[in-house]
C-alpha cells in the first residue's frame, strides 16, 4: 500500500471510529499515532510532544476560555430573564412581537456566549412557553428559537472564527470585522421573515392581548436601560477594542470576563457558587478544545506526511473546477460532513484540507471562513442531527414533537443559503468592513499564532526524508 493510500485510509477510518461513537480527540491521536508509527517509525513520539508544546504555547487560544467564561458567567447571572422581557415590551406592536424579541435576545446572547447548546436551551426555558401561550405556531416558535441560538457561531466575538483564525493562519481581528456584516445581515433576515410571516398569516404568530401591549414609554425605556443597555454596552466595548486595535482578542476577552462578573455584581446574581460552576464548565470546554487541536495537529500532519493531503489537492485540480464551482463543492462538503459532526470537528480537521487550494482557486481566506462560518448555521438546523434541535427538545413541552421542530428550522435553512448567496454575490459584504478598519489585508493587528502550516510539519521540524 503506498503512502498516499494511507493517508487516506487514515482519514476513512477516522470517519468510522467517530461514527461508532469514539471520543473524537482521542480518536484523532490514536489514528496519527497508529499511521505516523507506519510511516515514520519512533520519531512520531517526539513529535507528538513538539506539536501538543506548540499547541499549548499558541498565544490565540488563550482567549477561547476567557470568552466561555464570560458567556457562562452571563448565563447565570439572570440577565437573559431581563433581557427577553424588556425587548418583548419594547416590541410589542410588532407583528409576531415574541418572535422577534426571541430573535434580538438570541442574536445578542449568542453574541455574548458564543455557546449554541446554553443560549438554545434558556430560550427554549425562556421564551418557547410564552410563545405556545399566545397562540404561536409550534413550528415558527421553535425554529424562531432554534435558528436564533446558531448566531453565535457567526457573530463576533465567535469562537468559531477564533479556531479558524488559529487553524488557518490568519488574523482573528480581521475575522471578526469581516463577519460583523454578514452576521447581522443573516440575524435581520430572520428578524423579517418573522415580521413577514405574522403579517402573511396572523394566525400562526397572533398579536398580544392589548392589555400586554399598553405599557408605559417609562417603563420600557426603564427596561430596556436596566438590562438592554449594559449587556450591549460590556460587548461593544470588548468588540470595539478588537476591532480598532486597542486590545488582542486575549485581552478583550479578559476585560469582557471582568465585565460579566461585574454585572453580575451589580443584578446581585454573583455568588460563589455559580463562579465555581462557571470556572468548572469553561475549564471543561477548554479541555476539549485544546485537546481537539492537538489531536488534529497530529492527524493532519501525518496526513499530510503520508501523501494524502497531496492526492486531495491532485484530485481537486483535475476536476474542471473554477472559482465558483469549487466553492460550491467545499461548501456541499462542509454542509454534508455537519450532519454527523460538530463544528469544531469541521474546523480543525477538514478545513485545513481545502486551505492549500484556495490559492489555486483565488479565494480570500477570510471570505471562505466567513463561508465557513454561515454554513455551519446549517449543521445546527438541518435534520437528521440537528443539535440545535435536539437540545431545544430536550426542554420543550412533551406535546413539542421532533418533526415539528426539525419543519420549523427548514426556513431558517433556506434563508441561510440566501445569506450565502448574496455574500458570494456581493463580496464586499465580507471585505468592506476590513478595507475600511485596516486599510487592506495584512494591515490589521496581527497575533503570532504560531499555527503548523496547512498539511502538517515542515520537513524541517520533523528532521526526515520525504515518504517513500
Amino acid at each position: 500500500m503506498s503512502d498516499g493510500v494511507l493517508g487516506l485510509t487514515q482519514l476513512f477510518l477516522f470517519l468510522f471510529f467517530i461514527m461508532l461513537g469514539f471520543p473524537i480527540a482521542f480518536t484523532l491521536m490514536a489514528m496519527g499515532l497508529f499511521f505516523g508509527y507506519l510511516g515514520m517509525q519512533e520519531r512520531i513520539f517526539d513529535l507528538l510532544v513538539q506539536r501538543t508544546y506548540a499547541i499549548m504555547a499558541n498565544d490565540v487560544l488563550i482567549s477561547v476560555p476567557l470568552f466561555v467564561f464570560m458567556g457562562y458567567i452571563i448565563e447565570r447571572a439572570n440577565i437573559l430573564d431581563r433581557l427577553f422581557r424588556s425587548l418583548q415590551m419594547a416590541s410589542g406592536n410588532i407583528p409576531g412581537s415574541l418572535a422577534v424579541a426571541t430573535l434580538a435576545t438570541c442574536a445578542l446572547f449568542a453574541t455574548a456566549t458564543g455557546i449554541v447548546g446554553a443560549v438554545v436551551t434558556l430560550m427554549g426555558l425562556l421564551a418557547l412557553p410564552p410563545m405556545l401561550r399566545a397562540g404561536y405556531d409550534v413550528k415558527l416558535a421553535t425554529g424562531v428559537i432554534a435558528a436564533g441560538g446558531c448566531l453565535g457561531i457567526l457573530i463576533p466575538p465567535s469562537i468559531m472564527l477564533i479556531l479558524f483564525g488559529a487553524t488557518a493562519g490568519v488574523s482573528v481581528v480581521q475575522l471578526y470585522a469581516a463577519a460583523f456584516i454578514p452576521g447581522l445581515m443573516l440575524a435581520g433576515l430572520y428578524v423579517l421573515y418573522a415580521i413577514g410571516i405574522a403579517i402573511v398569516k396572523p394566525g400562526v404568530a397572533p398579536r398580544l392581548p392589548p392589555e400586554e401591549v399598553a405599557v408605559p414609554f417609562s417603563t420600557i425605556l426603564w427596561s430596556l436601560a436596566s438590562s438592554f443597555l449594559p449587556l450591549a454596552l460590556l460587548i461593544a466595548l470588548v468588540l470595539g477594542c478588537i476591532l480598532l486595535g486597542l486590545a488582542t482578542p486575549s485581552e478583550a476577552a479578559a476585560m469582557g470576563s471582568l465585565g460579566a462578573i461585574i454585572l453580575a455584581v451589580i443584578y446581585r446574581s454573583f455568588t460563589w457558587s455559580k463562579l465555581k460552576e462557571s470556572v468548572f464548565l469553561t475549564a471543561r470546554t477548554s479541555a476539549m478544545v485544546c485537546w481537539l487541536f492537538v489531536g488534529s495537529a497530529i492527524f493532519s500532519s501525518v496526513f499530510g506526511y503520508l501523501g494524502g493531503q497531496a492526492l486531495v489537492e491532485e484530485f481537486f485540480k483535475s476536476l474542471p473546477l473554477n472559482q465558483f464551482t469549487f466553492m460550491v463543492l467545499a461548501q456541499l462538503l462542509i454542509f454534508i460532513l455537519g450532519w454527523p459532526l460538530e463544528w469544531t470537528e469541521i474546523i480543525v480537521i477538514f478545513v485545513p484540507i481545502f486551505l492549500p487550494l484556495l490559492d489555486d482557486f483565488g479565494v480570500d481566506p477570510l471570505f471562505f471562513g466567513v463561508m465557513i462560518a454561515l454554513n455551519l448555521q446549517t449543521s445546527f438546523l438541518s435534520p437528521p442531527v440537528a443539535m440545535a434541535a435536539f437540545y431545544l427538545k430536550g426542554v420543550a413541552p412533551k406535546h413539542v414533537r421532533l418533526e415539528q421542530i426539525f419543519a420549523g428550522c427548514m426556513p431558517f435553512i433556506y434563508i441561510v443559503v440566501i445569506c450565502m448567496i448574496s455574500v458570494y454575490v456581493f463580496p464586499g459584504l465580507v471585505t468592506w468592513l476590513p478595507e475600511q478598519l485596516y486599510g487592506g489585508a495584512g494591515d490589521a493587528p496581527t497575533i503570532n499564532m504560531e499555527a503548523p502550516p496547512p498539511g502538517g510539519f515542515a520537513e524541517e521540524e520533523i528532521a526526515l526524508p520525504p515518504a517513500q
